[in-house]
């Protein structure tokens, strides 16, 4: 069929999925459809105009003094359905959990149930005051201590703290913990964590902040902690340990108990980075496993949606030898069903040891509304069913492209909550990152790279409990068939992604040398001039 001076071709009707806009694949307007293009904001709008009319206000002296403004504020001014469009525009070029499948690893994106969030709109939750009087919040008071005695069930925990805010956070509080212990024992002379080369990236960082010292400790060929060397490490300068379980590589720590035996018998503390606890909830209790502190990331396990820079929640939960040093403030419940909110440390001297406050009130009020919401929603068979089958999904994507991509831990035996696969067998000069942007492409958020660095040009794949057998097969469908095409070396991958609204950056250059305000640009008369 020949093809007419429009590039049109009779075929090409509405609903063939290859109609071109135009010969050149190109618009006028540089949209594409749907796919709107976006100018920045002070392209599109004027400083010199407003979208608003306003009288001129009656002079009065300024209350600023020498804060007072000397020169424009260089803001644009759109009218409202311009500002609305705008920022609608931009929302159409982000990626959602509630677009598709979101494979990032070790970093659960499940969906967030509705319930959950209703029920964080009521208003006795939703606009609740951190400094209201007690007797005004009960119910809210209730929501936190009932929450905190089921995040101590499923964890075979002692006590927990409710008010650290993230999953970093929550690690600050238990190691500030621990470093009280040691104090109250008269060694504080212990000044070394040891982290495992399979733990999250935080827990050195967090070491560190709180005036430890960090010293790694190698993982096996199987991508599990060294036992053996941990345990020839463990003396008396040893704090602690910091142990992340289930591990980064998507493995379970199957010798916790012997190292937690071994490091108490040292003298020192168990540290358990709980990010990944929806892998076992339900199925196993750290506590058992000789734990004494774990954050538990309200917004991976229990739903509470993140991203963004927040908002996140990580409550600690601690052993018996940990739960006196524990922040403030926590809930308490009296016989009489009234709950009080414990804020002093000097309160019937029952708390002296407590290190103080992480936060200036009482933690995260809508994550707590959710995550409970979602526990009692699912019952206690249900989250169980929660990490069995995300440990199902995550082997299913496992064994579906072992063939294909390389799996360096495969052979381990079953991986936990995610898939860890290499760039170990794609054609020569091609990389993680080309998979990695060939993704987007196919329209996927891309999986997590280059991540955990104990596997080089590693690509961890968490597809959680949340999508269905269709959804896994089609996102398997579209990684096999990037990573063949990097396997044959397809060229095209080197500049992908081709479809989004911005092709590959420089990455290097932006981090280095970032642009983060925009200047007008010299008009092209007065640049020749």
């Amino acid at each position: 069929m020949s093809i007419n001076q429009s590039g049109w071709r009779p075929e090409m009707v509405a609903g063939s999925g290859n109609v071109p806009a135009t010969s050149t694949g190109n618009t006028f307007t540089g949209n594409r459809a749907l796919m709107l293009e976006e100018a920045l904001i002070f392209e599109i709008g004027s400083t010199e105009t407003t979208g608003v009319e306003v009288a001129a206000p009656v002079t009065t002296a300024s209350k600023l003094g020498s804060l007072a403004r000397t020169a424009p504020i260089g803001l644009p001014g759109l009218s409202e359905p311009e500002t609305v469009r705008h920022y609608t525009r931009l929302s159409r070029q982000n990626y959602a959990i509630d677009l598709g499948l979101f494979p990032l690893g070790s970093c659960t994106m499940k969906h967030n149930p509705r319930l959950n969030e209703k029920m964080a709109r009521l208003p006795g939750f939703a606009d609740v005051h951190p400094l209201q009087p007690v007797d005004t919040v009960q119910g809210a008071l209730a929501v936190i201590n009932e929450l905190a005695v089921w995040l101590i069930k499923l964890t075979g925990m002692h006590g927990v703290a409710m008010s650290p805010k993230a999953g970093a956070h929550g690690e600050l509080c238990g190691i500030l913990c621990i470093k009280a212990a040691l104090e109250k024992r008269g060694e504080g002379h212990r000044k070394v964590v040891l982290v495992p080369e399979s733990a999250h990236g935080t827990n050195p960082a967090t070491a560190a902040f709180a005036g430890f010292q960090v010293e790694d400790i190698p993982a096996t060929a199987e991508g599990r902690v060294d036992t053996a060397a941990l345990k020839a490490r463990l003396g008396p300068d040893v704090a602690a340990v910091m142990i992340t379980n289930p591990n980064t590589c998507g493995l379970f720590e199957r010798d916790l108990k012997e190292i937690s035996d071994a490091v108490h018998e040292a003298g020192g503390y168990v540290y358990c980075d709980g990010a990944n606890f929806n892998a076992i909830v339900g199925r196993v209790r750290p506590g058992d496993l000789g734990v004494d502190a774990m954050h538990i990331n309200l917004h991976k396990t229990f739903s509470t949606p993140h991203g963004g820079g927040g908002p996140g929640s990580g409550p600690v939960v601690l052993s018996e030898a940990l739960s006196p040093f524990g922040p403030l403030p926590f809930t308490e419940r009296h016989g009489d069903g009234h709950i009080t909110l414990v804020e002093e440390e000097s309160v019937d001297d029952r708390h002296p040891d407590s290190f103080g406050r992480m936060v200036a009130f009482h933690g995260q009020m809508g994550m707590f509304t959710r995550a409970l919401t979602y526990i009692l929603s699912h019952g206690a068979d249900g989250l169980r069913q929660v990490a069995e089958d995300a440990v199902l999904n995550a082997n299913y994507v496992l064994r579906s492209l072992e063939d294909t991509l390389d799996a360096p831990f495969g052979g381990s035996g079953p991986c936990m909550h995610e898939a860890l696969f290499s760039d170990a067998n794609l054609a020569d000069g091609f990389s993680t990152l080309d998979v990695a942007k060939g993704l987007i492409d196919e329209g996927y958020h891309p999986m997590t790279v280059y991540f955990p660095l104990v596997v080089h040009g590693a690509m961890l794949v968490e597809p959680t409990e949340t999508e269905s057998k269709a959804a896994l097969d089609q996102f398997i469908g579209a990684l096999r068939s990037v990573a063949e095409r990097a396997k044959a070396g397809d060229t095209a991958l080197k500049s992908a992604p081709h479809f989004a609204p911005r092709a590959r950056l420089d990455e290097t250059l932006a981090a280095r040398k970032p642009v983060l305000t925009w200047k007008n640009p010299t008009p092209v008369a007065a640049a020749a001039e």
